[in-house]
């Protein structure tokens, strides 16, 4: 069970890493034009929602299980973590994604979201790490 959550939440971290970091930057040189690009990201970041979500919950389940995956206070710290950042993944495609769309207020929106990605990004860093050092 202790593998299955390190590779779950390597697949989380990878993800955010892999999105956040490299392909949408990579967009916005590539597309040819902003616009292009940040529809384009809008879908990707979506997407990252749903694999955010996928991989709390399913993190979830195996800390729930009967097998014990860690010391009782590494996995309630976990917890937290995992359902900071998933909270924080749905509030960005729900609370804040509809702001960016409609380009209501759209420098302080695009802030606001990208520092919660940002803590989503560490969320998932540190429950990886958590979890790789046991």
């Amino acid at each position: 069970m202790r593998t299955a959550a390190l590779w779950i939440c390597a697949v989380w971290w990878g993800s955010l890493t892999t999105i956040g970091f490299l392909v949408v930057p990579m967009l916005f040189v590539h597309l040819p034009s902003p616009a292009a690009a940040g529809a384009m990201a809008a879908k990707l970041f979506s997407a990252e929602t749903s694999v955010s979500v996928v991989c709390g919950v399913a993190l979830m389940m195996v800390f729930r299980s009967n097998r014990p995956l860690a010391p009782v206070n590494v996995a309630q710290a976990a917890t937290i973590f995992v359902v900071s950042g998933v909270l924080l993944a749905l509030l960005a495609e729900f609370g804040v994604s509809p702001r960016i769309l409609a380009r209501d207020n759209l420098v302080l929106w695009h802030r606001v979201g990208t520092g919660m990605f940002i803590v989503q990004w560490l969320c998932a860093g540190v429950v990886f790490g958590k979890l790789a050092r046991n």
